[in-house]
């Protein structure tokens, strides 16, 4: 079968070849998001108490720390992915690869801020 009209071919408006890899990944992260999120939910309703305290020494253990680093890389990814397929759908001129890069550019820089502040709790326990 065709690739297309000769005009889509020249404008470059044929497949991308990508759609299967990037809703299976979406997917994928979407899966592991709800993993995570019932761990994270069930580890706070057993905790004896929610002050600060207690919330610090749980999140200064491996059991809670490591999960955590892994709940905010796959919530990114996750909100890359979406937002990536929302910005290609509807921006279609020039500013759609400015839009993408501060995406990819934002996401990166959330994830590493929240993955630091987990690690300095758990190197730490919280100290200032």
């Amino acid at each position: 079968m065709g690739t297309g009209t000769e005009i889509g071919r020249v404008r470059g408006l044929g497949s991308a070849k990508e759609g299967a890899h990037h809703w299976w990944i979406q997917r994928l992260t979407a899966g592991s998001n709800l993993l995570l999120m019932l761990w994270f939910l069930f580890s706070l309703l057993r905790l004896p108490h929610y002050d600060y305290a207690t919330v610090i020494a749980w999140l200064s253990g491996p059991m809670g720390a490591v999960p955590m680093i892994l709940l905010v890389a796959s919530t990114f990814w996750h909100f890359r992915l979406g937002l990536q397929v929302v910005i290609e759908d509807y921006q279609h001129d020039e500013s759609r690869v400015v839009m993408l890069v501060l995406l990819n550019f934002y996401t990166l820089a959330m994830a590493a801020f929240a993955i630091f502040a987990i690690l300095k709790i758990a190197f730490t326990g919280g100290a200032v």
